[in-house]
């Protein structure tokens, strides 16, 4: 499976701050510590990035559904499930209203640790009252191990 862009810049992360741990060790000149500061903090930048860019999407989307209801006790999701390079949740909404209604949901994806990998967007539209009708939520990027799933927001509208 081919590394993520979040992954691999962890990665360029690790092995820049233990090539600025060696360098200060070794007493290497500051303008060796510099560059490997500037290294970390651009690998760092770059992981950022990527998920910010997801977290403005998923809000993007959110802030178009007009008349919505907060409606995140309606919504559930299963455990992650690798699906190709990709990761998938279901994602349940029962209807607690009484009229017909669809919904808008941003699922997040988070590693072990709760640090935000990934946020997705999912339409589940027309449950009727009283019923229950699911989708599944599919990260915008490959993902390693196994997230753990969470309802960021949903909306019944």
């Amino acid at each position: 499976m081919e590394p993520t862009r979040t992954a691999t810049a962890t990665r360029v992360a690790a092995a820049a701050c233990t090539a600025l741990l060696a360098l200060t060790v070794t007493a290497c000149t500051d303008e060796d510590v510099d560059k490997a500061k500037d290294t970390v903090a651009s690998a760092t930048a770059k992981a950022g990035d990527v998920v910010a860019s997801a977290t403005e999407a998923a809000a993007s989307e959110l802030a178009k559904v007009k008349d919505g209801v907060n409606a995140k006790g309606d919504v559930k999701a299963a455990d992650a499930k690798p699906d190709g390079d990709r990761i998938t949740a279901e994602i349940t909404a029962t209807n607690s209203s009484d009229k017909k209604a669809d919904y808008t949901i941003s699922v997040n994806f988070r590693d072990s640790d709760g640090n935000l990998l990934d946020a997705v967007v999912l339409n589940i539209n027309g449950v009727d009252p009283g019923s229950s009708k699911s989708g599944t939520a599919r990260s915008n990027r490959s993902l390693s191990g196994t997230p753990k799933v969470e309802i960021g927001q949903a909306l019944r509208h």
